[in-house]
């Protein structure tokens, strides 16, 4: 009963002007009470029954008309990127289970040219204890799973492209940090890599980072055209336990676009590249 009492909720939310600050508001509290408590209790069956409600608010905010125009503030949970071409919207978020593989949603909303309709794409993923692989394409059927927080288009051919820069828990033992490509067919269906990232005189279809969960290894845009990240390197944990851990290294590695190619650059010097 609650779950249908936040969706009625929720459509008062997308009926109103977004001038309505209080609703915009109360809906932004129910999002976050519902994750509190995905968060606060131990039964798996409990957290799954309560991200059903989140769920159901999220798609419905994902088919809205404020969608590019709106953000949810002060949602540390949820992941809200759009592009800088105001085409392409990425929502996520992860929930932690106790007994079972932790779950990741992501809801992708592609603006629909010439008064058409936006298409949306409904994806969700889990913890594996295989990597990422950098030399298949992924789709939404066997998505990885990942929590993206920064996005820029990209030409090849006059075709566009979409950079994405994700962060996957992994495991007890392993984080990722991943660069990778979210490409459209032409029927609007998505998938994930592409041939374009050259490393070492290898081409692969993405970069996938890892490292030690109780290290951080950094990931960012630079500009449009150049990616930055820590160089991971394995360094002692100090509790004279005689283990390393994988973390950021002294150096800065990177990608730069050349003509439709990403093609890593070690030791990138900041200092003289200008910003676009």
């Amino acid at each position: 009963m609650k779950r249908y009492f936040y969706l009625i909720i929720f459509i008062l939310f997308l009926s109103l002007n977004d001038s309505a600050g209080q609703t915009n508001k109360d809906i932004r509290e129910i999002l976050q009470d519902l994750y509190d408590r995905i968060a606060g209790t131990k039964d798996d069956n409990e957290k799954l029954r309560l991200n059903d409600s989140l769920r159901l608010i999220i798609e419905s905010y994902a088919e809205s008309d404020s969608v590019f125009t709106h953000n949810f503030e002060n949602l540390r949970f949820l992941g809200q990127i759009t592009a800088p071409d105001r085409k392409l919207k990425i929502i996520t978020w992860n929930v932690f289970m106790q007994n079972s593989p932790n779950r990741y949603y992501c809801h992708i909303i592609k603006r629909g040219e010439k008064k058409k309709a936006n298409t949306i794409r409904v994806l969700t993923g889990m913890n594996r204890e295989d990597p990422v692989r950098q030399d298949i394409v992924y789709t939404p059927e066997n998505w990885y799973g990942a929590l993206y927080y920064a996005i820029q288009p990209f030409r090849i051919d006059k075709k566009v492209h979409y950079i994405i820069l994700g962060f996957d828990y992994g495991n007890l033992n392993v984080s990722r940090k991943i660069i990778d490509v979210l490409n459209f067919s032409a029927e609007g269906n998505v998938s994930f890599g592409l041939d374009c990232f050259v490393r070492d005189k290898e081409t692969k279809l993405r970069e996938v980072l890892e490292y030690s969960p109780e290290g951080i290894v950094s990931l960012r845009m630079e500009n449009s055209k150049t990616i930055v990240f820590d160089q991971p390197a394995m360094i002692k944990t100090g509790h004279g336990d005689g283990q390393d851990i994988s973390a950021a290294g002294i150096s800065l590695n990177g990608y730069v676009l050349r003509r439709g190619i990403w093609k890593f650059v070690p030791d990138l010097d900041l200092k003289n590249k200008k910003k676009d």
